[in-house]
């Protein structure tokens, strides 16, 4: 959430933060007069709290007409403490409610705007010229027989598959590949839960009430992960981890559960929008002052992992309308789709400043000791849509298709091919 100082310090940061993201403005107006209503409570209520105190002394001392007073004024004054605590915390529950709603501060020299305001920083790789009518990714699968889409649908409903045989391979091969890569890193590898708490999803930045794209168990309070991410969002909260201990660096594997509940007619063919996937995902926890260089970090080892696929791509900074609550920052890579002619988005690395440490009380000790919020950030190293790009890439006439040379170790295989 916000930090309280930034906002009274430099109101306009957060206003013009709003302003960027297509927000309303107001509500800092709305917290700064929360906040100082609140604090006004909260000084009067010590005030009364240390006038009851001295009260005590003073009746233990008096006699007669006097003691019978200064009782009077100690049962006045117990029950104007007990309101303003009561104040104190009604205002201070409206005011983290608020905060609760208010996304993180953009990073300056994000780009303002909605989802195609986006600004494209870096280009790689030529689209591929095809001598011959390039298949999409679901018919090439189909001819493989990695990808049952029918069966999938029979089993669990629209938007759901199989990955057999070298389909499954290919994942397989992929996902080891990307969390090699992560620990020769200095990642330390977790394979993590995919259902959380209500305040580990609320605490990483999700409305748990109002969001449409999460899947809820309602018997049991648990919601399925959408990433790995908000797992290891929460792996600390409640703590206090050493300084010396950072950076802390981690690479979740896990399934992703998505209800794609606002994707409505769109990408229905194939696995490119679906409930239920896989993937590697970094994240890290740093001191708040490293972490525009660790934002960095994370996207030049995104960079290596798409140059093992060998596939073109791009890196866009995504515009502030098109950040999720946590991320004051964001860079997509997005990989050449040739049967759609255009790139889609194939990992994505958010600096979440302290904004995630903040609701969910992760902090470090400072050179002095003293206990400060640290910053979380994350990245996708490979998921399966990454499947996507290969096979269409580097697909032959033949319907084959040339497995990239850094991953074959990992599939086992030089060429998938279709089954005899």
């Amino acid at each position: 959430m916000i930090d309280l100082r930034t906002l009274r310090e430099d109101p306009d940061r957060l206003r013009a933060s709003q302003r960027a993201r297509g927000e309303d403005d107001s509500v800092v107006d709305t917290l700064l007069d929360l906040d100082e209503r609140r604090r006004s409570a909260l000084t009067s209520f010590e005030s009364l709290r240390a006038e009851q105190k001295s009260m005590g002394k003073s009746v233990s001392k008096a006699q007669g007409e006097e003691k019978a007073a200064l009782l009077q004024r100690a049962k006045d004054l117990a029950s104007q403490v007990k309101a303003a605590e009561a104040e104190a915390e009604k205002l201070g529950a409206e005011l983290d409610g608020v905060l609760q709603t208010v996304p993180n501060i953009v990073e300056e020299g994000a780009p303002a705007g909605g989802e195609d305001d986006y600004v494209v920083l870096e280009t790689h790789g030529e689209p591929r010229k095809f001598d011959f009518e390039p298949k999409d990714h679901l018919a090439l699968g189909e001819a493989l027989g990695a990808i049952d889409m029918e069966r999938g649908a029979k089993v669990s409903g629209a938007r759901f598959f199989f990955l057999k045989g070298v389909g499954a391979r290919l994942q397989l091969g992929l996902l080891n590949m990307a969390m090699q890569q992560a620990i020769e890193a200095g990642f330390t590898p977790m394979i993590t839960p995919v259902l959380v708490k209500p305040e580990t999803m609320q605490g990483t930045g999700f409305h748990v009430a109002h969001d449409k794209e999460i899947y809820r168990l309602p018997d049991d309070d648990l919601y399925l992960v959408g990433t790995s991410e908000v797992s290891l969002a929460g792996y600390h909260a409640q703590e206090i981890v050493g300084g010396d201990e950072l950076p802390l660096r981690y690479a979740g594997w896990s399934s992703c559960f998505r209800r794609e509940a606002g994707s409505y007619g769109k990408d229905t063919r194939g696995i490119i929008r679906v409930h239920q996937f896989d993937k590697v995902e970094m994240f890290s926890y740093v001191r708040p002052e490293d972490a525009h260089e660790e934002h960095l970090r994370l996207l030049a080892w995104e960079k290596e992992m798409l140059a093992k696929i060998e596939v073109p791509y791009r890196i866009i900074d995504t515009a502030a309308g098109d950040l999720g609550m946590s991320a004051a920052r964001k860079f997509d890579c997005e990989a050449w789709i040739p049967t759609q002619g255009r790139y889609r988005e194939l990992t994505s690395t958010s600096n979440c400043t302290e904004f995630q440490a903040r609701r969910l009380a992760v902090r470090y000790r400072d050179k002095d000791g003293k206990p400060q919020h640290l910053a979380t950030l994350n990245g996708t190293l490979a998921t399966t849509r990454w499947i996507v790009a290969i096979l269409e890439n580097h697909q032959q006439a033949d319907g084959s298709v040339v497995v990239p040379a850094a991953l074959r170790p990992y599939v086992g295989l030089d060429v998938l091919e279709p089954p005899k």
